[in-house]
């Protein structure tokens, strides 16, 4: 496939960077973005104070307090695909019902799948300051994800791999 076709068809994709808390979502998001010329909007940063102050104090989300969050972030997709514009969006997505209300949104929607062992995982939020989400709340993350089927848009990543294999992994799957 032609490289321009590829970067517009990328460009007006909506992506996101999905996995349990640490693996690198943000990380893999801002430079995915900046690698397509995309918007790039951290998902945590529409969690209502009640869910942050839950989850700070070591408790984990349920799907009630998961609810209104991932709605406004199927409304930012909503709008993203309205308008024909493409965005990278950092979400854990970690059950398949949350990734379906996404959808929502835009049924195009591209799922990129950051995974890893615990141990890496709890290494790296161990090494990361002023962070909300605990490393005792990891156990609950492994719980509740459900990674992506075969029916769904989208691919897995290992983290174990430098950021920058894992950019050029994403977009050599676009060719």
């Amino acid at each position: 496939m032609n490289e321009q076709i590829v970067r517009t068809v990328a460009s007006t994709t909506r992506w996101i960077v999905m996995g349990v808390s640490g693996c690198g979502k943000s990380e893999i998001g801002q430079r995915l973005g900046a690698a397509l010329g995309l918007t790039y909007i951290e998902g945590d940063s529409d969690h209502p104070a009640a869910n942050i102050a839950k989850m700070a104090a070591g408790t984990p989300l349920n799907d009630d307090d998961r609810k209104d969050w991932l709605l406004c972030l199927q409304s930012r997709i909503k709008n993203a695909q309205q308008n024909g514009t493409g965005l990278v969006l950092s979400c854990s997505s970690l059950k398949r019902r949350y990734r379906d209300l996404l959808r929502e949104g835009d049924p195009a929607l591209v799922f990129i799948h950051l995974e890893g062992t615990r141990e890496l995982i709890a290494s790296r939020m161990i090494s990361r300051a002023g962070h909300f989400m605990k490393v005792s709340l990891l156990d609950s993350q492994f719980r509740d994800l459900e990674p992506l089927e075969n029916d769904e848009r989208g691919f897995r990543l290992d983290i174990a791999l430098a950021p920058q294999q894992l950019i050029a992994q994403i977009t050599t799957q676009l060719i």
